[in-house]
C-alpha cells in the first residue's frame, strides 16, 4: 500500500474533514446493512491519518493531541464506527513511542508511514475484572514466545495488518505483542452484534500456540510505573467519538427539521424550523454540545501541555481534565441522539431512515467505560488533591 504522508496538523485536519465528508455519504446505509468499511479504511490508509502521531525525527507529522481529537470528532460526526476502529491504533502507536527499542521504533513507524493498520486484542470475557488478563505469553523457542489465550471486543483485529495483544508474561507482568494477522494460530471471529457500532467487527481473536518473535514483544507494564499519558490519550480519542457522535445527530436533526418535518398545528408556524419550542430545544441541545465539544479541547490542550513537561503533577491534570470531558460528553452523546426524535417527530423512528443508529452508537459507545467511576476521581481530586490511579482507562 501506498499511504500519504502528512506532513503538520493543518493537513491532517483538513484531510480529516475531506474524509469525513465522504464517509458521511453512505454511513447509514453501512449500519443499516452491517456492510464492513474495507474501502473506506483502505481510504484512511491511504490518506496517511494514521500516521499523524508518528515522531518527526520518523518522518511523521507528531501533530498535537488536539489535532487528534478533532481528527476524531470529524471521523464520528460522520460514522461512529469508521471513528472507532483506529482507535486503539492510535493507543498502541503510543506503546510503541513510549516502550519500544530504537529497533522497534524505526520498524513500526516506517510501516504506519506505508499505511499499516494496528488493530487491538486487549478485552476478554468471562473474567473477574478487566485487569485480569489471562492471555499468557510463554517461553518459545531461541528465545520468542508462544501466545495462547482468548480476546472479545477486538476492534479493528479484522482489518489490521498488526494485531497488538495484551498478554501476561509467568512474571505476570503485562507486555504488548505485536502479531501478524496472518500469523499461524491466529483467528479473527466475526462475530459482533452490538446494537450500535455495528461495522467496527469488534469481534473474537482466538490465539492458538502463535508463535511471536521476541523483537515484537513490549513491556507495558512498564508504562504505568511512571508519570504517564497512556490513559488519557486513549479516553481523550473515546471522548471525541461521543462528542462527534452528538454533532452528527444534531447536524442531521436541524436538517431533518428544516426539510421534512411539519409544523405542530398550535404553533401557528408556517414551517417547523418556525416552532418557538423547536427552537427553543435546538438551542438547549446546541449549548449542552458546545459545552462538550469545549471540554474536549481543553482537556486535549492539557494533555498536549502535560506531553511537553511530563511529572505526576501535569500527569494527573490531563487525566483529571479528560475525565471531565468524558463524563459531560457521555451525557451529551446520549441525550442528544435521545432528543433527535424528540424534536423531529414520529417520522424519524422509521427504520427506513435509519436515524437511530446515532443513538444506537452513543449508547453502545458510552458503555465503553463507566462515567460514575470518571467522576468518582474527580471529586477525590478536588476535594483532597488526590491524584488518579495509574491504569489506561483514565
Amino acid at each position: 500500500m501506498t499511504a500519504k504522508v502528512i506532513t503538520d496538523d493543518v493537513e491532517a485536519l483538513t484531510v480529516a474533514a475531506a474524509l469525513a465528508d465522504e464517509f458521511r455519504t453512505g454511513a447509514a446505509a453501512r449500519d443499516a446493512e452491517r456492510r464492513l468499511p474495507r474501502a473506506e479504511l483502505d481510504q484512511l490508509s491511504a490518506s496517511g491519518l494514521l500516521a499523524v502521531t508518528v515522531p518527526a525525527e520518523h518522518g511523521g507529522a507528531d501533530v498535537r493531541q488536539e489535532t487528534l481529537a478533532e481528527i476524531f470528532r470529524l471521523l464520528a460526526s460522520a460514522d461512529a464506527s469508521l471513528a472507532q476502529i483506529p482507535q486503539s491504533h492510535f493507543a498502541y502507536v503510543n506503546v510503541i513511542r513510549r516502550q519500544g527499542t530504537p529497533e522497534q521504533r524505526e520498524f513500526f513507524f516506517a510501516e504506519l508511514l506505508a499505511g499499516r493498520r494496528l488493530g487491538n486484542a486487549q478485552s476478554e470475557a468471562g473474567t473477574r475484572d478487566l485487569q485480569d488478563i489471562r492471555t499468557r505469553l510463554g517461553p518459545g523457542p531461541d528465545g520468542s514466545y508462544v501466545l495462547n489465550g482468548v480476546k472479545h471486543y477486538a476492534t479493528g483485529a479484522l482489518f489490521a495488518d498488526w494485531i497488538p495483544v495484551l498478554a501476561r508474561t509467568e512474571d505476570d507482568n503485562l507486555q504488548v505483542a505485536y502479531v501478524p494477522r496472518d500469523a499461524p494460530g491466529l483467528t479473527v471471529v466475526d462475530d459482533w452484534d452490538g446494537m450500535g457500532q455495528r461495522t467496527t467487527a469488534s469481534g473474537t481473536v482466538r490465539l492458538d500456540a502463535v508463535p511471536v518473535p521476541a523483537d515484537r514483544v513490549l513491556p507495558h507494564h512498564l508504562t504505568f510505573q511512571v508519570p504517564q499519558l497512556h490513559g488519557a490519550v486513549a479516553q481523550l480519542l473515546h471522548t471525541a467519538i461521543d462528542v462527534g457522535i452528538a454533532g452528527g445527530a444534531l447536524a442531521e436533526a436541524a436538517e431533518f427539521v428544516r426539510t421534512k418535518s411539519r409544523p405542530w398545528f398550535e404553533s401557528g408556524a408556517e414551517t417547523a424550523a418556525e416552532d418557538p419550542l423547536l427552537i427553543q430545544r435546538f438551542g438547549e441541545l446546541a449549548v449542552q454540545l458546545r459545552a462538550s465539544e469545549a471540554l474536549l479541547r481543553e482537556a486535549a490542550r492539557t494533555v498536549d501541555a502535560a506531553r511537553a513537561d511530563l511529572t505526576d503533577e501535569s500527569a494527573a491534570e490531563a487525566s483529571i481534565a479528560v475525565a471531565v470531558a468524558k463524563a459531560h460528553a457521555a451525557t451529551t452523546a446520549v441525550e442528544v441522539t435521545g432528543a433527535l426524535f424528540e424534536v423531529a417527530g414520529t417520522r424519524s423512528a422509521l427504520n427506513s431512515l435509519n436515524l437511530h443508529r446515532h443513538w444506537r452508537d452513543a449508547r453502545t459507545h458510552t458503555l465503553h467505560d463507566p462515567a460514575r467511576w470518571k467522576v468518582q476521581h474527580i471529586g477525590r481530586y478536588v476535594l483532597n488533591g488526590t491524584k488518579p490511579p495509574r491504569h489506561g482507562l483514565l
